[in-house]
C-alpha cells in the first residue's frame, strides 16, 4: 500500500528512532508498503520516519540510480562490479567510514524539487538486519554508501539540509517554508 510521505517540518522527521524487535506486528507489510511507496514516487531510498514511523528502518535501491546513470556517472559514483543493491536495513549501525570523501547532489522525497551537493564519505561499513532479521556487515561504496548514509541519518533524526552550511541553508529557506506550508507539487502524496 502507497503511503503518505512526510514533509519537512514535520517533527517525526527530527526524532532519534526506535530500534525494532524481532516481532514487531505487521513489521513485513510496514516494509512492503515502504517499498512501494518509494517507488511510487520515484525514489532510490526511504526512511520508517519518512510514513511517520518512528523506527531503525530504512529501504534502499541503488540498481535504479546505476540504470539511469551515463556511463561516466557509473565510472565515478560506482566501484568496479558494482550494478547496485536493493537491501532492507533494520537497527543500523554504521561502524566505519572511509577518510575519502566526495560531493554530490542529493535530494529527498520529504524535501521535494532541492538539490544541493553534500560531502559523505566514500565508503561505509554497517551492521544491520536484513528483513528476515538475518544479520549483515558489509561494505558499501560510492552511490550505495551515500544513499544509506542519507536513509541511515533519517533513522537519527538527520535531514541532509543539516549538512549543509548556514549559507546555503539562507539561500533555500524560502523553498523550505514552501514544502512546510504544503505548497509544493509532487507525484505521490505528501503530508505535512
Amino acid at each position: 500500500m502507497k503511503l503518505a510521505i512526510l514533509a519537512y517540518g514535520n517533527k517525526k522527521l527530527t526524532v532519534d528512532c526506535e530500534p525494532i524487535e524481532k516481532n514487531t506486528a505487521e513489521l513485513g507489510a510496514l516494509i512492503d508498503s515502504m517499498w512501494e511507496t518509494m517507488e511510487g514516487a520515484y525514489g532510490c531510498g526511504l526512511a520508517a520516519p519518512q510514513i511517520g514511523e518512528v523506527k531503525q528502518l530504512f529501504v534502499v535501491d541503488s540498481i535504479v540510480m546505476y540504470e539511469n546513470a551515463e556511463d561516466d556517472e557509473r565510472e565515478a559514483n560506482f566501484v568496479e562490479g558494482d550494478m547496485g543493491m536493493r537491501e532492507t536495513f533494520i537497527n543500523a549501525r554504521i561502524i566505519g567510514k572511509s577518510d575519502e570523501t566526495w560531493d554530490e547532489l542529493e535530494g529527498c522525497l520529504s524535501i521535494p524539487d532541492i538539490f544541493k551537493r553534500v560531502t559523505r564519505p566514500w565508503s561505509i561499513t554497517i551492521e544491520y538486519l536484513d528483513r528476515d532479521f538475518n544479520p549483515h556487515t558489509k561494505t558499501f561504496y560510492g552511490t550505495s554508501a551515500r544513499i544509506i548514509q542519507h536513509e541511515y541519518d533519517h533513522t537519527r533524526g538527520v535531514l541532509f539540509t543539516d549538512r549543509l552550511s548556514t549559507f546555503t541553508k539562507k539561500l533555500i529557506a524560502a523553498k523550505l517554508n514552501k514544502i512546510m506550508k504544503g505548497k509544493v507539487f509532487t507525484d505521490y502524496k505528501m503530508k505535512p
